[in-house]
């Protein structure tokens, strides 16, 4: 296995460094990873937490392609070789890791949260919803910011200021929402500068998102609610 490595106070550029470690049917690429850190090299550097493909944190180019390293096995590679590289169009802080700061950033701007015109005593109780309103987004609230969208996104490589495909798919989610009233609001973040008519519809953020959120459909839809209200009287929340 080889993994890029990058430690800023001593590398002029990342690198990489090969590994051998043994191999098992069921490994998958972050038990490598464990393996070499545990068994081998005790500074190789990366993020993992649940190791069930829920929690987004090992997210990590595999021969090239943005994978999460729990959920793709080292057979799948056999005979080799495995290169192991951070995920791309993220500034790099050590190793695999990168700086996630800037994608926080784009999350935040879209407001993922419920906005209500007034706001809604506890006294009046739930909103809500019947099954069939929560169909209407439950495909867009599945993402759990692992950011392989953005390191496939060829739009993210030369414009780092796009808000991405996370970022719109999740206003989408809220703008589907039965009980929000904020969609305006978001509108106007999402097809602003560096928003959604930036993107060129390549479509690899949804081909490599693990839990088939389908950004790509997000934007579209976007795209095309936001045309619809400059073309007719704002009919949206």
């Amino acid at each position: 296995m080889a993994v890029a490595r990058y430690d800023p106070a001593v590398d002029a550029a990342p690198r990489r460094q090969s590994y051998t470690i043994p191999f098992e049917d069921d490994m998958v690429v972050l038990d490598g990873l464990n393996y070499i850190k545990n068994h081998i090299d005790g500074s190789v550097t990366y993020r993992w937490s649940c190791r069930m493909g829920i929690c987004g944190s090992c997210g990590m180019n595999v021969n090239g392609t943005p994978k999460l390293g729990c959920s793709v096995f080292l057979r799948d590679y056999a005979p080799g070789p495995v290169v192991v590289d951070p995920l791309a169009n993220f500034p790099i802080i050590r190793d695999l890791v990168i700086d996630m700061s800037s994608f926080m950033e784009k999350l935040a701007s879209v407001k993922p949260w419920i906005i209500r015109k007034e706001p809604v005593a506890l006294a009046a109780g739930e909103l809500l919803q019947r099954p069939a309103q929560i169909d209407q987004y439950r495909q867009f609230g599945m993402c759990i910011n692992c950011m392989l969208c953005y390191s496939a996104c060829p739009v993210i490589a030369i414009e780092p200021s796009f808000i991405g495909p996370a970022a719109i798919a999740l206003a989408r989610r809220y703008d589907l929402d039965s009980r929000d009233e904020g969609g305006r609001e978001r509108m106007l973040t999402v097809i602003g500068n560096d928003g959604v008519w930036d993107c060129s519809f390549v479509g690899e953020c949804s081909a490599v998102c693990p839990k088939g959120v389908d950004p790509a459909k997000a934007i579209q839809q976007t795209k095309f609610e936001s045309t619809l209200g400059m073309l007719l009287p704002w009919g949206g929340k």
